[in-house]
């Protein structure tokens, strides 16, 4: 299962090349209805061409473009799916996803992609780390709310024994560091930090500072992994074990509560469902935080926040958006002229329109603002849009 990432969402927005084709359709996963996917999907790629061909694009240019969305038409890719299915076309590029949600059927052919319907999922979706230790199996995993996907960590040791190498003193207690790609195996005497010397088997003591060795091995190939990330990472495994992590633990985002079973006997989708009832809780906190910045700024008039859509368009393309509510759903097609700053608005699609709402998602989020797709009756003061301006 492919996770999709902000990072991805960045990816999309950053892409300029026209025609963007952006499609969205709910899928059918069992009973009779199953069979109106194939359907349902090649009318959206009649539409699409439409699209293409009312923007003077001539029929054999736009089918060659939308030709690798008519390949995933095959018994074996409708047999795999999930609830929604997005996919975006453009000269350079081609993406689709199945996804844990179920869009509104939309096609969009602009000089962008619309990637607002992919909003609520990332805001929501929530995406987590979960490191599950023991001393003799560890593993680490990315998560959202559609489940758990293992990611190796290079040099990442996946055993106390494999971190710590016994040499043959190992019957007196003595231990060294497991050689890493490009390093020298370093031995450790009683002086240096996590080494211990004992006659036969080392006591309760001794054990947990070769526990913390380890565990301080297993925390710098982590930092290198998760150094620029700010996703919450959880514990998982036996009680005794998170104190003596969290001692090593370097990661500033590690989280207080954490799951105490065995990981190793954890089916995955325990495992999610464990961490997934942690990190949901938190998923609202920066959005509610949000909400309740804007509504005050809002009742102060201070020029700080704005429910004018024309507006905050103009202002999200100069960089001047730092928190943006769009409701989920809902479009309001235009063009951004930003030479004459003038936005012009139109009740029905026209050629080469724009959604305005995803217009301001797009620059916010390319300008490193936050955006926040919620639900028309969630928004704030149920405006249509609303933002916190840097400025």
């Amino acid at each position: 299962m492919k996770l999709l990432s902000i990072d991805e969402i960045k990816t999309l927005t950053e892409h300029n090349e026209k025609p963007c084709v952006s499609l969205y359709m709910p899928m059918q996963k069992a009973g009779p209805e199953i069979r109106q996917n194939p359907i349902r999907f090649k009318n959206l790629i009649r539409e699409a061409q439409a699209r293409l061909e009312a923007m003077e694009i001539s029929k054999n240019e736009a089918i060659e473009l939308l030709q690798p969305a008519m390949e995933l038409d095959t018994g074996e890719f409708w047999e795999n799916q999930d609830q929604g299915l997005a996919i975006f076309i453009a000269p350079g590029i081609f993406r689709s996803y199945q996804l844990p949600m179920e869009f509104q059927e939309l096609v969009v052919v602009s000089d962008r992609f619309h990637i607002k319907p992919l909003l609520y999922l990332i805001n929501h979706d929530g995406q987590f780390y979960v490191l599950a230790l023991s001393q003799q199996d560890l593993k680490f995993f990315a998560g959202t709310r559609s489940g758990l996907n293992e990611v190796e960590v290079e040099n990442l040791p996946k055993s106390l024994d494999e971190a710590l190498l016994y040499d043959e003193t190992a019957k007196e207690g003595q231990f060294r560091i497991a050689t890493k790609k490009g390093s020298t195996a370093t031995s450790f005497s009683s002086s240096q930090p996590g080494a211990f010397h004992g006659q036969g088997s080392p006591d309760r003591d001794q054990h947990q500072e070769a526990i913390l060795q380890f565990f301080h091995i297993v925390d710098a190939e982590l930092h290198e992994k998760l150094r620029e990330e700010t996703a919450p990472l959880i514990l998982a495994g036996v009680d005794y074990l998170h104190p003596i992590y969290r001692q090593a633990n370097s990661y500033t985002n590690l989280l207080e509560q954490g799951i105490t079973r065995r990981p190793e006997l954890f089916q995955t989708d325990e495992l999610h469902a464990d961490a997934w009832e942690i990190v949901e809780p938190l998923l609202h906190e920066s959005e509610q935080q949000a909400m309740e910045l804007y509504q005050q700024l809002a009742g102060e008039g201070t020029g700080t926040a704005s429910n004018d859509l024309k507006e905050i368009v103009a202002a999200a393309y100069y960089q001047r958006v730092d928190s943006l509510f769009v409701p989920v759903g809902q479009q309001i097609w235009g063009k951004f002229d930003p030479e004459a700053m003038n936005v012009d608005l139109h009740s029905e699609l026209e050629p080469d329109d724009q959604d305005m709402l995803d217009f301001a998602a797009i620059h916010t989020i390319i300008n490193g603002g936050k955006v926040y797709a919620v639900e028309p009756e969630k928004m704030p003061n149920q405006v249509q849009v609303a933002a916190i301006f840097r400025y």
